[in-house]
């Protein structure tokens, strides 16, 4: 089979490269086409107006250049014509055609415009982006100048991004589901494993795309959907860099200075990450069980304080080889060092007095290193829009964890139990290979296809040990040695074209997936080999009145995560323990939506209805087992069924303030039985949030955010409602080339998890606080530019 598969592999590359060293430009007799790009930094300038004069400097024809830059205008007459190409902030270019009846198509070529450096003085630009935007397969969020998108990380940003939410352990979610796929400039990266997007400055991000329904070009992992970052990018010639630095309470202080050079020829680019942060946690579990008509209550308290340092490199460089290609080379480090201490105390007692009260101390140190190593090359054609790109990307990351435990009794007796001891090691290889090819066919039809490899390889060793007198026993036969192998081979086609106002994308893809579960004691030892297809649809109908309809369907699969099947478990807690699942199969979705975007007058609003057919999906299952141990475990039930309508509004009733509020409601129907446990429920959800950002004089602003998600149930679990206040305040100095920021997230420590669980024997009620309030000062300096002049954090152009 691995043979078949490379050989097919192999094959369909150079097909690919053959196709792409197509080149032959076929247009409509009588046109002049060509692209126009800075002079300096070479980079397409959209909304350029183009037009063809006669000799008397009567205009002929005129247009504008799209996004890329490229421009054609037909029906011009012939003989000697003028085009001139005049844009605001660059000298207008004029250049002399000649048309004759023999060749009435002219190629322009690439036309550089040089900028006007005298003219950009005297301009101000007072046009933004509009907040909310509708494409084929995908909604985008410009955060613009949002006081809160200037501080803080990647995570704390995702926290006030409609439809996006982000729970107590940092898991995010999109729509309330979880399962979601996060991408970095349109590719998976290690920018977004464990806590690396802790290390991302939130102010780097241009803007965010809720992906809902991807096309067939994204992999279709994520039921949820996707969620793409997107980078900033130096529009500058030069050098250009920041310094960003940050001091919080409790401690958070960062340091994240960037540097940027582009020449005609070469972008060099390199972020450095520092981060010194301490997180303060507090975890309080009511609890009630019975046993043989035994009743017994536990009381516990649990106080946390983490400690993490972080280390973040990116370097790399864009090098152009000439007009039509382009090399890309990267390098990502994160480091971190962790280190922990907790605190439990349990008082157990009867209905009538205290039986027993225990303390359990623990600390922890851990060590990750994760590297990343990037390749890209593009190649652009004479045809607009044709583009070959080929990806590599090899990621390696290892990292190491221990605990150590003490537990005594306090009451009735005092009495020191055995100590415990616990350490994992682990370690992944993974490989990447994509192709794609971009095949304009005329000028409305798109085609588009690729293939992608993706080989990873993840070993984990687990050991949890006890002392006995002078010497360590192992516990309950934890010590073991897993290893996880993973392929995925896929390949994509879509077509995207227009008639009249409406354009359509339709798109087919395939994946084939093998995963092989080997562990030391041959315990968990698992293979599974599969081959799925996932097809897509998405349908944009235009408005005369600038309004949009948006139809969408696709296909999604949700393979169950390392952490889910790790079977391994900590023994921080000896009443209740995590534990994964290795039998966990995928789960598969298909999705539908409807939605609509108006927008004018200062007032946007896009409203949405979806409809999810979720079969097999993953849920938390919590037991006790034969020693009284809660443990949790993810398991598959049959279907859960979900509908939901999702409103966003944005409001500008003056130039200086901009309202927000959002609001997602979804109805859900879950069926399943799991060891003669029924987990047939149906149940409401709701999130919202209402954002508010004040822009007085002397460069002044505030913002308020009011966050709310109402209670969930499941089968055997409620949530109550949560809801809590970000606030903030930014200063611009220096002549627009600093800013300070003071911002509080979690204001007044509102934000608490309260969650009942249920059980034949017990009742079990948690309120967790992962994070107490955060108050940060930030002091952001732009070296060679103002305002919000971009600086490159990493690449992305060739990728998009």
């Amino acid at each position: 089979m691995k043979k078949r598969y490379t050989l097919c592999l192999f094959l369909y590359l150079c097909c690919l490269e053959g196709m792409a060293q197509q080149s032959v430009v076929t247009k409509t007799p009588g046109s002049i086409f060509g692209f126009a790009v800075d002079s300096l930094v070479k980079t397409p300038l959209p909304f350029v107006t183009v037009s063809i004069k006669d000799q008397s400097s009567k205009i002929l024809t005129a247009s504008v250049t799209d996004e890329k830059g490229y421009f054609e205008l037909v029906n011009t007459e012939e003989g000697d014509v003028v085009i001139q190409l005049s844009f605001v902030g660059y000298k207008t270019f004029t250049k002399s055609l000649r048309i004759t009846a023999s060749s009435k198509s002219v190629d322009a070529g690439t036309i550089k415009m040089q900028q006007d450096l005298i003219q950009l003085k005297e301009v101000a630009v007072t046009g933004q982006k509009a907040s909310v935007s509708l494409e084929l397969d995908k909604k985008i969020f410009e955060v613009g100048k949002d006081i809160l998108s200037q501080t803080g990380s990647a995570t704390e940003l995702l926290n006030g991004v409609p439809s996006v939410s982000v729970g107590p352990s940092g898991a995010i979610s999109l729509r309330g589901n979880s399962n979601v796929l996060i991408l970095i400039n349109g590719r998976r990266s290690g920018l977004t494993q464990a806590n690396a997007l802790e290390q991302i400055p939130a102010d780097q991000i241009e803007r965010v795309e809720v992906i809902t329904n991807p096309s067939s070009r994204y992999d279709a992992a994520g039921s949820a959907g996707i969620i793409n970052l997107i980078l900033k990018k130096n529009r500058k010639a030069g050098f250009n860099g920041q310094l960003r630095l940050v001091g919080g309470m409790p401690n958070d202080n960062r340091i994240s200075p960037s540097l940027n050079f582009k020449s005609d020829k070469v972008n060099l680019f390199a972020t450095l990450g520092i981060r010194f942060s301490d997180y303060v946690g507090l975890y309080k579990t009511r609890q009630f069980t019975e046993d043989n008509e035994v009743s017994t209550f536990l009381n516990q308290r649990q106080d946390e304080k983490r400690h993490d340092d972080g280390r973040l490199v990116y370097v790399g460089a864009d090098y152009l080889l000439n007009n039509k290609n382009t090399i890309t080379a990267a390098f990502f480090k994160n480091a971190t060092n962790d280190h922990d201490k907790t605190a439990l105390r349990y008082d157990y007692s009867n209905i009538t007095k205290t039986d027993s009260t225990l303390l359990r101390n623990g600390e922890s140190w851990e060590k990750r290193d994760y590297n990343q190593l990037e390749f890209n090359y593009t190649k652009l054609f004479s045809k607009p829009g044709k583009k070959y790109t080929v990806d590599m990307q090899y990621d390696f990351w290892n990292s190491d964890k221990d605990w150590n435990l003490s537990t005594k009794k306090l009451f009735p007796a005092e009495q020191t139990l055995a100590a415990i001891r616990t350490g994992s090691i682990g370690s992944s290889k993974d490989f990447l290979l994509q192709t794609d090819l971009v095949q304009p066919l005329d000028s409305n039809a798109v085609l588009e296809f690729g293939l992608k490899a993706e080989k990873r390889n993840v070993t984990s060793l687990f050991k949890a040990e006890q002392q006995i007198d002078d010497h360590w026993d192992i516990i309950e036969n934890i010590d073991n040695e897993l290893t996880y192998d993973e392929l995925i081979g896929s390949g994509y086609i879509q077509l995207k074209s227009k008639v009249g106002n409406l354009a359509y994308q339709l798109g087919m893809r395939t994946e084939y997936t093998r995963i092989e579960i080997q562990d030391r004691d041959h315990i968990y030892d698992r293979s599974r080999n599969y081959t799925r297809f996932f097809p897509t649809v998405n349908l944009t109908y235009q408005l005369a009145s600038g309004a949009t309809f948006q139809a969408n369907y696709s296909k999604r699969i949700n393979r169950p995560s390392l952490n889910l099947l790790y079977p391994f478990n900590e023994l921080t807690d000896f009443n209740s323990r995590y534990v994964g699942n290795p039998e966990l199969n995928p789960s598969y979705a298909d999705v539908f939506e409807f939605g609509f975007l108006k927008a004018g007058n200062g007032l946007t609003i896009n409203p949405s209805v979806y409809y999810q057919n979720n079969s097999g999906i993953i849920q938390d299952y919590t037991f006790r087992n034969q020693q009284g141990i809660f443990i949790t475990s993810p398991v598959n039930i049959d279907r859960e069924i979900r509908s939901g309508f999702e409103l966003s509004v944005l409001y500008n009733p003056l130039k200086s303030l901009q309202l927000n509020a959002e609001l997602n409601a979804y109805r859900f129907k879950q069926k399943g039985w799991y060891q003669e446990h029924n987990f047939d429920y149906s149940g409401n959800a709701l999130t919202s949030r209402i954002s508010a950002q004040l822009k007085l004089d002397h460069q002044l602003s505030f913002q308020f955010r009011y966050n709310f998600t109402g209670a969930q149930s499941n089968a055997q679990r409620h949530t109550a409602a949560i809801h809590y206040i970000d606030f903030g305040i930014s200063k611009n100095l220096l002549k627009n080339a600093a800013t300070v920021v003071f911002d509080v997230t979690n204001l007044f420590n509102l934000r608490n998890y309260k969650t009942t669980t249920t059980g034949n024997d017990y009742l079990q009620t948690q309120i967790n606080r992962p994070n107490a309030a955060r108050y940060r000062l930030t002091f952001l300096y732009r070296l060679n530019g103002k305002g919000n002049q971009a600086v490159r954090q990493a690449k992305r152009g060739n990728r998009e």
